[in-house]
């Protein structure tokens, strides 16, 4: 004889099944992730914070200490590169065109190196509470922008004091320079994220691989150097097909005035077109990357 059954019993019993955890459709699913996140925006701005004061927790300087990296860079690289290599005698003001290739690779370097150990150093906190786990990469982009916003500031006043200010129409390859670096070192900054949680090699790997990617992009030399070595051979189109490559050259024309002007130095043809194309691909990717995180992120706490 079956014992009766407490209504409650019945209710539970009549519920429709309803899937737990996010929705793993690439369409649905990141509509979702970004609801979430907007939801969770407070934290967000509270985290960017966080990593802002935690880097000068008990530094006298402070903030001055994000001037002083790129201000030393660009000591290094003027001597080694503009002096005793000659480089400045072939490059109109190389200090300016030093600078700013440096102002962009900083930021594309330390989206990817902070962004990719960003939910392992937040461990303590993703095993406690649940937080939608794409805030913690995003709060090192949010850093990162910080410190971009500091060096490309000086690299404004230095523009001003050489008498080199870009009040040119190239200037509006700037926003599309940032855009570029944004969506392609967020969108590998949430994937290595996630792999770094299974697989802690990543976050060593991408510092071994930045160091080697630097010199891929003309940063510390002109484009012309490249042209006259592969000019005109499929080595140059894949050169060229570096999105970092890209935003440096945008980022050269908005601010390196003297380099626009000069007929000697060369420029790839239809470079607007050619970054608005590379920005198409890397919002595609970081659609991509976003969808491939949520994929990895429901077993992070346990792994940590």
């Amino acid at each position: 004889m079956h014992e009766p059954q407490p209504p409650a019993f019945g209710r539970i019993v009549d519920e429709p099944l309803r899937r737990v955890g996010r929705d793993g459709s690439f369409a649905r699913g990141t509509w979702a992730s970004l609801a979430e996140v907007l939801r969770h925006r407070e934290l967000l701005g509270r985290l960017i914070s966080r990593e802002i004061r935690a880097k000068y927790k008990n530094s006298s300087l402070g903030v001055v200490w994000s001037l002083m990296r790129p201000l030393a860079q660009l000591l290094i690289y003027y001597v080694a590169i503009g002096k005793f290599m000659r480089a400045a005698e072939f490059t109109p003001d190389f200090a300016i065109f030093v600078f700013t290739g440096l102002t962009a690779w900083s930021l594309y370097s330390e989206i990817l190196s902070a962004g990719t150990s960003s939910i392992v150093s937040n461990g303590g906190l993703v095993k406690k509470v649940y937080v939608p786990r794409e805030v913690f990469p995003l709060a090192a982009v949010g850093g990162s922008l910080f410190n971009f916003a500091v060096q490309f500031g000086i690299l404004l006043v230095a523009t001003l004091v050489f008498g080199v200010a870009p009040l040119h129409p190239q200037l509006a390859y700037l926003p599309l320079s940032i855009a570029l670096i944004l969506a392609f070192a967020t969108a590998i900054a949430l994937i290595l994220s996630a792999l770094n949680v299974y697989l802690r090699d990543i976050q060593h790997l991408v510092e071994i691989l930045l160091l080697i990617l630097f010199w891929a992009s003309p940063i510390v030399y002109p484009l012309s150097f490249v042209h006259q070595a592969i000019g005109g051979t499929f080595l140059e189109e894949l050169y060229l097909a570096n999105p970092v490559t890209l935003a440096v050259l945008g980022m050269q024309q908005a601010m390196w005035i003297s380099g626009t002007n000069d007929p000697s130095q060369y420029w790839p043809p239809d470079l607007g077109l050619r970054m608005f194309i590379a920005l198409l691909a890397g919002i595609v990717l970081l659609w991509i990357g976003q969808r491939v995180f949520s994929r990895l992120q429901g077993n992070f706490a346990q792994e940590l």
